[in-house]
């Protein structure tokens, strides 16, 4: 097992850690919650967070990406490519290239790469349609790992996050229990004691009319305006800096 001594997470809003707000409002995130416990065994740890909500996978790749290369930290976090899926005419082929190349630019400074799969949209009104091309994306993303040895976090299987109590109310980010979920996925991964992520939460009967009423509701609320976004060009993360934009010792109190 390797110790880290220095992580950078890049990505969209999963990484930046929509929506699970710290003690002081700031979101904190999967990404956060490994740092700290990686900070826990070295004093010396040195972490940055370049995601910013909303990226999609060649912004990530031509913006994230050299930065992280320059940084040559231990450990770089790379999930990409879910904002890009959404969109009409998205390759998953097409994407699954762009994503090798800056797999190989990442292991080539020495780092070991993290890669995650994403959850399985079966359960997600209008996004379920979607759900052979999330599929043929993701099994890239399994292929690409295996080819340049990263290290594989496999949210696909995970169970638990197919409740959508790990959930916040846009069903587009997990909330605090689903951040720690991944939190914990990602240490099991790097052989880094800590919580366990098989979550198996308690039943729960949902009249099949009110959730009925819940996803028109959604759509409604949050889906439509989502994709009213993209389709006007302009994202939730336009303007915004990465909250942790230095390789910088580990404290959570960083604004």
């Amino acid at each position: 097992m390797r110790h880290h001594g220095s992580f950078v997470a890049l990505g969209d809003s999963f990484t930046e850690g929509l929506n699970d707000p710290g003690p002081d409002g700031r979101f904190r995130g999967w990404a956060d919650r490994v740092a700290e416990r990686l900070a826990e065994d070295n004093p010396s740890f040195r972490y940055a967070n370049l995601a910013v909500r909303g990226k999609l996978l060649d912004q990530i790749v031509e913006e994230q990406v050299p930065l992280a290369v320059e940084m040559a930290p231990d450990l770089v976090s790379l999930c990409a490519g879910g904002n890009d899926l959404l969109r009409p005419g998205s390759d998953p082929d097409v994407m699954a290239k762009t994503l090798a190349r800056a797999v190989r630019e990442l292991r080539a400074c020495g780092a070991d790469v993290l890669l995650f799969t994403g959850v399985d949209p079966r359960d997600t009104p209008l996004m379920r349609r979607l759900r052979g091309r999330f599929a043929i994306f993701y099994l890239h993303i399994r292929s690409i790992a295996d080819l340049y040895g990263c290290k594989l976090v496999d949210q696909w299987s995970m169970q638990g996050l197919r409740d959508w109590r790990a959930w916040s109310e846009d069903r587009l980010h997990m909330n605090e229990d689903g951040h720690r979920l991944v939190a914990a996925r990602v240490l099991d991964v790097l052989d880094v004691p800590f919580d366990d992520w098989r979550k198996v939460w308690p039943e729960r009967t949902t009249d099949p009319r009110a959730r009925r009423r819940e996803d028109a509701q959604w759509v409604r609320e949050y889906l439509v305006p989502w994709v009213g976004r993209r389709l006007r060009g302009t994202s939730s993360g336009d303007g915004l800096d990465p909250k942790r934009p230095d390789l910088a010792p580990w404290a959570p109190d960083i604004p």
